[in-house]
């Protein structure tokens, strides 16, 4: 794939090199880095396409203690159901006591999980999978292929799971002895590695007769639960036969159910947690002068979405849509909601740290283009509501109140409804038909495309079904000449900007904070937070 991060000259090369090291020897701040940049003319902007780890050399890994996680976005509703998998718990719960059969790894690239190796027919129609040996669930029960064929046929056909629409091209799935899996594509998907990443897609039990066993939550992951309480609090212990060597330092896990991001940051202050998610982006300059305290930063194409439903009114005039999309201000939104954590975005959920981002021309804020498409679509002085809460990112509800602000002047009349955290994500997104949302990183286009904005897609948040958005996502996922797969996501990022039912305001950078005895790689993953979902079996205590 292409590389399109920021394309520098070889001295400034060799000057981010320089600033990443002193950076990652401690011997420099988060200021000074930012500072750094500007000054080898890199420009802030550059800031965001590397990760600012303040931890200094460290240890070699070694076993022992609990590590204890602030989690935000923590709900009642939260269940061990793979396929109906919504919250940041839980998303973290898959990954601490399931396996994949890939995974995203510390190069923000597809690795091998489950899967010790992987080939495709030469029209990626046909993928080969080789799963590695003597893996083992928690109850003792080894992992086959059996395992792996079920648990991927458990989001197929029948069935009410969010990750559907990834395996829609899917027409058969095979063992070849207890070792190997082939799995058969309607059309060639050069990603399909990539889609098995995605965190719904988790190896289960099987019962032999094509059933698994979710319920239980028993997996092959490097902790076992051993008490969960949904919202709460979550226990897990070390899987004393985890397969994956090198991984899992841990004796025990405890995950806590912190949605307040002050009672986040004053678990973390305090020495009662070892971790905690989404810091209050105001106070994260305190948190940083902390000597006890590491906060991380992390480039991702995480990002915020205000999706409507199109196929309702008044969301399915287009002019209004647009009007709602020159209304927003998002340099104003990015300066005070994120404080330059993060990017502008333009209305299309690919971002510039990802594969295949077009350079469009950026979406600016202009109330009197707003105020002609209002005109046009005959609804000057409209009355509408946008629901939010902190749940779906810290810093949601001030958000839509700038909002507010900003479609003022273009005589649309906002209000701002304030849902509960609590269920935000079951009984308000999908629900109502003008929200806000937060998204993790998706690690292609394709995933990102077919999950959230394919035509009858479980999430298609925003009930678009273009003709020619959906023939595109069609041949770019078959497509493997990259320049040609290039100029189609080019034009399906150009259609969801102009056509499309959802304004992405901005990109966000992975932030959160830990305690300086904890220990990890150099390298972070930024598809989720806590180094995507992987801190449990990656990092350990110094």
């Amino acid at each position: 794939m292409q590389d399109k991060q920021v394309m520098r000259m070889p001295d400034q090369a060799a000057a981010l090199d320089r600033i990443e090291k002193l950076a990652r020897e401690g011997k420099i701040d988060r200021r000074q880095f930012i500072q750094s940049f500007v000054a080898a003319g890199l420009g802030a902007a550059a800031v965001g396409q590397v990760a600012f780890n303040a931890t200094k050399a460290h240890a070699a890994p070694k076993r022992g203690g609990t590590f204890r996680v602030a989690m935000d976005d923590s709900n009642t509703t939260d269940n061990l159901d793979p396929g109906t998998t919504e919250s940041q718990h839980m998303i973290q719960m898959n990954h601490a006591i399931r396996s994949y059969l890939t995974e995203i790894n510390e190069d923000n690239v597809v690795g091998p999980d489950a899967a010790a190796s992987w080939e495709a027919s030469p029209d990626a129609a046909q993928w080969t999978f080789k799963l590695k040996k003597g893996i083992e669930f928690h109850n003792g029960k080894s992992f086959t292929a059996q395992d792996a064929m079920d648990s991927l046929n458990y989001h197929r056909g029948d069935t009410k799971s969010a990750a559907k629409p990834l395996l829609e091209s899917v027409t058969d799935i095979k063992t070849d002895g207890d070792d190997t899996i082939v799995v058969t594509l309607g059309s060639g998907s050069a990603d399909f590695p990539y889609v098995l990443t995605d965190y719904h897609l988790v190896m289960m039990p099987s019962d032999g007769e094509g059933n698994v066993d979710f319920k239980s939550g028993i997996g092959t992951g490097a902790y076992a639960i051993k008490s969960h309480n949904p919202g709460v609090e979550s226990l897990l212990e070390r899987h004393p036969n985890y397969w994956k060597e090198g991984r899992g330092w841990f004796d025990g896990v405890q995950i806590l159910g912190v949605n307040d991001p002050n009672a986040r940051q004053t678990a973390i202050k305090t020495g009662d947690v070892d971790a905690a998610t989404e810091p209050d982006l105001k106070t994260i300059h305190l948190l940083g002068r902390d000597p006890n305290l590491v906060v991380v930063e992390v480039p991702s194409g995480a990002h915020v979405t205000i999706p409507m439903f199109v196929d309702q009114a008044p969301f399915d005039n287009k002019d209004l849509r647009l009007a709602l999309k020159y209304g927003i201000n998002r340099e104003e939104i990015l300066k005070k909601i994120t404080l330059g954590h993060g990017t502008i975005g333009n209305d299309h959920p690919i971002g510039p740290t990802l594969p295949y981002w077009a350079d469009l021309e950026q979406r600016k804020y202009d109330p009197d283009k707003a105020k002609h498409h209002l005109k046009k679509a005959g609804m000057e002085g409209i009355k509408l509501d946008l629901s939010t809460a902190d749940a779906a990112f810290p810093g949601a509800v001030d958000m839509v109140i700038l909002y507010k602000e900003h479609l003022a002047p273009a005589g649309i009349d906002l209000t701002v409804v304030r849902e509960a955290n609590d269920g935000y994500w079951s009984n308000v997104w999908l629900n109502k038909p003008f929200v806000v949302v937060g998204w993790g990183a998706r690690p292609t286009p394709d995933v990102m495309f077919s999950l959230a904005y394919a035509k009858g897609a479980a999430w298609n948040e925003s009930h678009y079904a273009g003709e020619r958005f959906n023939e595109l996502l069609v041949q770019a996922r078959a497509e493997l000449d990259d320049a040609k797969r290039t100029e189609m996501y080019r034009e399906m990022q150009q259609i969801m900007r102009d056509d499309g039912g959802t304004i992405v305001p901005f990109f966000r950078n992975r932030v959160y904070v830990h305690k300086k005895s904890v220990m990890h790689g150099d390298k972070l993953t930024g598809n989720w937070t806590l180094d995507g979902g992987r801190a449990y079996e990656r990092w350990w205590f110094a």
